[in-house]
């Protein structure tokens, strides 16, 4: 059922609001309204990460490169540039750690003593780190529907290499206890793990010269 809230001044046909919703709408406004009202209070992990991954849901769908090329380049500089400022200086920490904003997915280390809560050490996963990683996944899904094969081989793959990325990432965090590139192991698993499937398939030339969006030549 569709409602309107519409406001005039006099006989203007000028309209100060003019609304079309939903009940659908007004349940989801209330939602974030509460979740918003309740993180401004108590700055939770769970809404911190509920936000986060509307954030980077978003960013995904919004942003996208036509070239595998491009994503190539972008992931290679950001992997530079995340080596630079995670080991070469301490900025990037220190600004993840002060920054009190839902820019960043937390995940209580203390989980189990302290319950969901009480829970005060905290690792924290960059949005960056899963935007950027996510923007190259879905170029391969619709790089897979290309193909008309009614498979997934390549974002299943991607997908696959990001997991281990990340878990490799986790890993290495745990026995050196200090903060990690997350970068330094997710860039060369999304870009290394769907070079291999298109070597092994032969693809490899279909993927570099596939290109979203081409335009027409005009007549």
């Amino acid at each position: 059922m569709k409602y309107q809230l519409q406001l005039t001044k006099g006989t203007s046909e000028h309209d100060w609001i003019n609304v079309k919703f939903t009940l659908h709408d007004v349940l989801f406004c209330v939602t974030c309204a509460t979740l918003g009202t309740f993180y401004i209070i108590s700055k939770h992990w769970i809404v911190n990460n509920i936000f986060g991954l509307a954030f980077a849901k978003n960013g995904i769908e919004l942003l996208h490169f036509k070239t595998i090329k491009v994503g190539c380049i972008l992931l290679c500089g950001l992997f530079v540039y995340d080596l630079f400022w995670v080991f070469g200086s301490n900025i990037m920490v220190t600004v993840a750690n002060s920054f009190d904003g839902p820019v960043k997915l937390i995940f209580p280390q203390d989980l189990l003593e302290n319950g969901i809560l009480a829970a005060e050490n905290f690792a924290i996963l960059s949005l960056d780190d899963i935007i950027i990683p996510g923007i190259f996944i879905a170029f391969m899904l619709r790089f897979d529907h290309s193909l008309n094969r009614k498979t997934n081989t390549y974002f299943n793959a991607t997908i696959l290499g990001y997991f281990l990325g990340f878990l490799t990432t986790v890993f290495v965090a745990h026995i050196y206890n200090a903060a990690q590139s997350a970068l330094l192991f997710l860039a060369p698993a999304c870009l290394i793990t769907p070079m291999l499937v298109a070597f092994v398939c032969g693809d490899l030339k279909t993927l570099f010269s596939y290109e979203e969006h081409k335009m027409e030549p005009e007549n």
